[in-house]
């Protein structure tokens, strides 16, 4: 789902992220808070701006099975065609936001799977995590972290952790919608300071002529 975008490639101007949610399962929490990062995240400077673009994305609409390529993931040689779809998805954007809750002390598997499925297009991007749990998913976005450090994921310093007691709604109609409050959208806002500032940096990385600055002509 595209929102706050004018669909430019990854290699515009503008800088494009992805909000990933991370969870699959039946009943899950996650599109409520992805919901609210996505609102919240529409009021950043750079957003209204035109700076910058978000898409949600969804990992469940992928329907990626347990991991069932028959080549590692930094081969680069994708069989399947779930595989190459959830490829061309990740290769577009320049960093992302993950939005996991925790499971057992760790992220869901379906979101560790969603990961391994692919290499070269995670690699010098950058990222932020948005957790939730009883403990704030904090466990969940360390273990996120190590992941992301083996995949060339520049995940940045300040993270945002929701806590159900704290953050969710349980009055009346809104029962259990995620409405974290002042507190939650600045750190997300610094988050997203972060995350912006990375993705363009490591740009060059990824395609030092198309990032490099334009030389000034003869005078």
């Amino acid at each position: 789902m595209n929102i706050f975008t004018d669909g430019e490639s990854s290699l515009s101007p503008m800088i494009q992220i992805a909000i990933i949610l991370g969870s699959t399962r039946p009943g899950r929490r996650v599109e409520d808070v992805a919901q609210w990062v996505a609102e919240a995240a529409g009021r950043h400077p750079a957003v209204k701006a035109g700076e910058a673009g978000l898409e949600l994305v969804d990992i469940a609409a992928y329907e990626l099975p347990l991991l069932d390529e028959p080549a590692p993931a930094v081969i680069g040689s994708y069989q399947n065609a779930h595989t190459k779809r959830w490829a061309a998805t990740i290769d577009r954007f320049d960093g992302f936001v993950f939005v996991t809750p925790e499971y057992n002390s760790a992220i869901p598997a379906a979101l560790k799977n969603a990961i391994d499925y692919l290499y070269a297009e995670w690699n010098d991007k950058a990222a932020g995590i948005v957790s939730y749990g009883v403990y704030g998913g904090t466990r969940a976005a360390e273990q996120l972290r190590q992941t992301m450090a083996e995949i060339k994921i520049a995940d940045v310093h300040a993270q945002v952790a929701i806590n159900p007691y704290f953050d969710f709604d349980f009055t009346g109609s809104k029962a259990g919608v995620c409405a974290p409050g002042e507190r939650q959208e600045t750190a997300l806002t610094t988050m997203l300071d972060e995350v912006l500032a990375w993705s363009r940096a490591l740009r060059v990385l990824r395609d030092p002529i198309a990032s490099a600055d334009p030389q000034p002509g003869p005078t």
